[in-house]
């Protein structure tokens, strides 16, 4: 079963209430709602329940997409990490995101490496003890920037509760077929993010520095099966899963609720496509 979520990181610069987005996503058909960290926190001090509205409308949250501190004080990171597992407790969220640093895997050196890995599975450790999993992003300019660096650290951190955010579009602007890159990393793929950009020169759109801006570009986002990245072999080995697994849909344009309206029904008949297909040939 796919479970097929958005991320409120795509209404980061809307004025929208949790519950309204909530009763919006149940009707859109949607499974639950991925938390951003910042968020989070800040519906924390809110008052009222938002987490009761989210169980109102059957929806839940999968994740809690944060950002873990993998230098400086020990200390400081695994209270920070304690707090985002605590509000992950509260939002019924089984698993916390993060990326592997912010330099790229080719400028680091062994034991940069061995460094990071070793923080890492200090964090994971902290997010075991509090009951969730951790999962590390594939994503440019970080340790999880290709298949091979990404594989070389989840080995070398070597947890059980360390899994990984396979982010499509960053395997495939790292040069790599997702399928292939998909097939190697599936012992460690908790989740999914699905984008897409109209082609491979416009991928810096997606930097942090400007998809956080409010005036940043968008252009270039486009939905997910109208761009330059094939996603049909990735859903095709998705359809195939007896498992479930969660998918969420990491929109960073403009008139966010037609687009996710329609890819959700969009990847739903594709994904009902592949397995009757699948079926057909058993």
């Amino acid at each position: 079963m796919i479970r097929l979520h958005l991320c409120t990181i795509s209404f980061r610069h809307h004025l929208v209430s949790l519950p309204e987005l909530a009763a919006w996503a149940a009707d859109t058909g949607f499974d639950g709602i991925e938390l951003w960290g910042v968020h989070a926190r800040h519906l924390n001090d809110a008052p009222g329940n938002e987490a009761a509205a989210l169980r109102h409308h059957g929806l839940v949250i999968p994740m809690l997409s944060d950002y873990l501190p993998l230098e400086g004080d020990e200390a400081a990171a695994l209270a920070h990490t304690r707090r985002l597992c605590r509000l992950a407790r509260y939002w019924g969220a089984g698993k916390l995101r993060t990326f592997a640093g912010h330099r790229p895997s080719a400028a680091l050196s062994a034991g940069e490496r061995r460094e990071l890995a070793q923080r890492l599975r200090r964090l994971t450790e902290c997010v075991t003890e509090e009951g969730q999993t951790l999962v590390v992003e594939t994503h440019p300019n970080t340790l999880a920037d290709h298949p091979e660096a990404t594989r070389a650290l989840l080995e070398a951190v070597d947890h059980p509760d360390l899994g990984l955010n396979f982010d499509v579009l960053h395997v495939w602007e790292a040069g790599v077929e997702p399928l292939a890159a998909l097939r190697e990393l599936a012992p460690w793929v908790r989740h999914f993010h699905l984008k897409n950009i109209d082609r491979h020169e416009r991928l810096s759109v997606f930097a942090p520095a400007n998809v956080y801006s409010p005036a940043g570009s968008r252009d270039g986002m486009v939905p997910v099966l109208e761009g330059a990245c094939d996603y049909g072999p990735v859903l095709d080995w998705l359809a195939r899963r007896r498992e479930p697994m969660d998918v969420s849909l990491e929109w960073f344009g403009p008139d966010s609720y037609r687009v996710l309206a329609e890819d959700l029904t969009r990847l739903r008949q594709r994904l009902s496509a592949s397995s009757r297909a699948l079926a057909a040939l058993a």
